[in-house]
């Protein structure tokens, strides 16, 4: 109950900060843009706010891909063991990105409070400084709890159910059992019926 409910509560922040931060980015530095060419004055804290909103939505968009094992991941040597090996190497390869995405966290909450400590500010926004390095830690932290998440996944299931089959694996065995009206539809749903 209280991991489904921080789950819910992490994917939330994780989804609209990275999409708040994306689509704020562009639509102020579009702004900026028009204000600049058309009208001949520029907003002179436009830039660095964009910059700001633009590295929030990265670090929030990085730690929600680790939920939905976005992040790109070289499988081949895992393909090539026995379902026992992989297990262990994916165990290995978890704890050392956990144990780096704390570290990066604990070091990032410690430089917080060091630049809280010099109180320093933006140049344009005059916005302290904190505020914006606030993103290294919180995001981390998230990412952590995501891979913790995986890690406990990966240990709880079976050596041989471990690696998951790509997309690709997946279509064909869905053709090869004859789901090809279910598999069209989906194919449709994905591609914005392209094809």
């Amino acid at each position: 109950m209280i991991f489904t409910t921080l789950d819910r509560i992490i994917g939330f922040i994780n989804r609209n900060i990275a999409a708040f931060g994306i689509s704020g980015g562009v639509a102020l530095a579009f702004g900026n843009v028009v204000a600049r060419y058309v009208f001949d004055s520029s907003l002179t804290w436009a830039s660095e706010l964009t910059t700001y909103l633009f590295l929030w939505s990265v670090f929030f968009g990085a730690a929600y891909c680790f939920k939905q094992d976005a992040h790109i991941g070289v499988s081949i040597m895992l393909e090539k063991v026995n379902p026992v090996t992989a297990k262990i190497l994916m165990i290995v390869s978890h704890t050392i990105t956990l144990l780096f995405l704390l570290a990066v966290g604990y070091y990032g909450y410690e430089y917080v409070i060091f630049v809280h400590e010099l109180e320093e500010m933006s140049v344009d926004l005059e916005m302290p400084m904190w505020i914006v390095y606030l993103v290294i830690p919180v995001s981390f932290f998230f990412a952590a709890y995501r891979v913790g998440e995986k890690l406990y996944e990966v240990i709880m299931t079976a050596p041989e159910n471990v690696l998951k089959k790509s997309e690709a694996e997946m279509i064909v065995q869905q053709m090869a059992e004859g789901e090809n009206e279910e598999l069209l539809k989906e194919v449709e749903k994905k591609t914005g019926s392209l094809l």
